[in-house]
């Protein structure tokens, strides 16, 4: 191997990419995450573990005081290591429980009625925004930078 194949793997030039295939929308009650996601590459390489998460951005504030928070609701981990040639794509299921996280807001409003009413004025002052994404991690043996991708979703 060349050096310059050696520094096109640590950036991840011609490495791994991934694509993730699932529906736009998650059911709350069924509280799972299903899907699959497909790996592709343009040169040999060794992948050491791979990890897809359910993943909540819940920001509060506005302006300056604008603050995220990340929260991993649910997660599947794949620690085989494998090998995936040139021009080989590998595909790979996951289907993995998830858990929802409420603020006091949310369980305020909820209730209904006057405390309800107080928890969705509380969400309002506060600004509070939840994002869900599912993220997909690769662990590359020669790659510094791995690579991740993600797609965003809604939980109805």
């Amino acid at each position: 191997m060349g050096i310059f194949q050696k520094i096109k793997n640590k950036l991840g030039i011609g490495g791994v990419k991934i694509q993730i295939d699932m529906p736009g929308q998650i059911s709350i009650e069924g509280g799972v995450v299903e899907g699959r996601f497909t790996l592709t590459t343009k040169s040999d390489q060794e992948i050491k573990s791979m990890e897809v998460n359910l993943v909540e951005r819940y920001t509060t504030g506005r302006g300056d005081d604008k603050k995220t928070k990340e929260f991993t609701l649910g997660s599947q981990k794949y620690n085989t290591v494998s090998a995936i040639k040139t021009g080989e794509q590998q595909v790979h299921e996951y289907s993995f429980p998830f858990e929802l996280l409420k603020s006091t807001s949310d369980e305020l409003a909820e209730k209904g009625g006057t405390m309800g009413k107080i928890g969705k004025l509380g969400k309002f002052a506060k600004n509070e925004k939840s994002e869900y994404v599912v993220e997909v991690n690769v662990d590359v043996k020669a790659a510094a930078i791995d690579p991740t991708e993600e797609v965003d979703v809604k939980l109805v």
